[in-house]
C-alpha cells in the first residue's frame, strides 16, 4: 500500500493578510475616540473633540488653590507659555455667549489618565460650570442652556441645601467613573447630575422664581447622597415637574404674628 503523499500546507495571500492586521492591531491598537458618556453631550469628550464641537475657546482660566478664585489668560499665551508652568489639566477651556440679554460663560474643567505619561496624553471633560450674569429664575434655564434638559417626571431625585439645588437624570454610565476622582468610585454608580447654585441663597419655600447665578453638570451618585451625604441634602420634589409647578402656584398664607398687648400709659 503506497504512503500518501504529505505536503506542507502553505498560507494564501488572504491568511497571510489576516495574520499581518491581526499583529498590528497587536502591536500599534487603533486609537479610540472618545464619546460623551450622557445626553448633554459634553462629559468625556476629549479636548481635541470638544474644541471640534465649540471651535476655539476664547480665554483658559486656572484656579487658584480651593477657591473660586481664576487667572483668565489669551488663548495663545496659555499654549505659548502658562501652559508648560503647569499641568496641562489645570486650564479650563472658556467660552462665552449672549442669550436673550443674558451673558453666558462655559469653563470646562479636565482629567487625564494617571497610566498615561505622555506630554501630549489627551485630556477629557469632567465638569462642565457654566456663570450666568445677571442671574435668571429656574425655570428660564432650559431656555438659555440648549445642554441643561432636566427630566419632567416627578420621581426624578433632586435635593437642596440653603444655596443650591442638585438634580439626577437618566441611567448610570459605567464609563462616567473615568472622570471621576472619587476614591471608592469603582463601588458606586454615577448620573448626570445639574448643580444649580444661588449666591444669594435659597429661601425656606423654593418656588420657579428662584434666581439661578451657576450651573454645573457633571458625574455624581445618587447611592453617595443618599447614603453618606444624608444631612446636607435634603430630598425635595423635582422642580421641574407639573406636581411641583402647581404646588408653587398656590399661594402661602402669611404667617400669624403675636399680638403685642398695649399698656396704659
Amino acid at each position: 500500500m503506497a504512503t500518501p503523499l504529505i505536503r506542507p500546507y502553505i498560507a494564501g495571500p488572504a491568511v497571510l493578510t489576516t495574520v499581518l492586521l491581526v499583529v498590528l492591531c497587536w502591536l500599534c491598537p487603533p486609537k479610540v475616540d472618545a464619546a460623551p458618556y450622557f445626553e448633554d453631550g459634553f462629559l468625556g469628550l476629549t479636548q481635541a473633540e470638544l474644541h471640534a464641537k465649540m471651535g476655539r475657546p476664547q480665554a483658559v482660566r486656572d484656579r487658584k488653590s480651593a477657591l473660586r478664585i481664576f487667572t483668565y489668560y489669551p488663548i495663545t499665551d496659555w499654549s505659548s507659555y502658562f501652559s508648560k508652568l503647569v499641568s496641562p489639566e489645570n486650564g479650563e477651556d472658556v467660552y462665552t455667549f449672549t442669550r436673550n440679554g443674558t451673558n453666558i460663560r462655559y469653563s470646562f474643567s479636565y482629567t487625564a489618565d494617571p497610566n498615561d505619561q505622555r506630554e501630549d496624553r489627551p485630556l477629557f471633560v469632567r465638569l462642565v460650570d457654566i456663570e450666568l450674569s445677571p442671574p435668571v429664575p429656574i425655570d428660564q434655564l432650559p431656555s438659555l442652556i440648549p445642554e441643561f434638559r432636566p427630566s419632567a417626571e416627578q420621581a426624578s431625585p433632586a435635593f437642596r441645601s440653603n444655596i443650591w439645588v442638585l438634580l439626577f437624570k437618566g441611567t448610570p454610565s459605567p464609563e462616567a467613573r473615568f472622570i471621576i476622582r472619587e476614591q471608592e468610585k469603582d463601588r458606586l454608580d454615577w448620573l448626570l447630575s445639574y448643580q444649580l447654585f444661588s449666591m444669594q441663597g435659597l429661601p425656606d419655600r423654593l418656588t420657579r422664581s428662584v434666581l439661578i447665578d451657576r450651573v454645573e453638570i457633571s458625574a455624581q451618585s445618587l447611592q453617595l447622597v443618599t447614603q453618606r451625604q444624608r444631612h446636607t441634602h435634603e430630598p425635595i420634589l423635582n422642580p421641574y415637574c407639573g406636581e411641583f409647578i402647581r404646588q408653587s402656584a398656590v399661594p402661602v398664607s402669611p404667617a400669624k404674628t403675636i399680638p403685642v398687648p398695649k399698656y396704659a400709659e
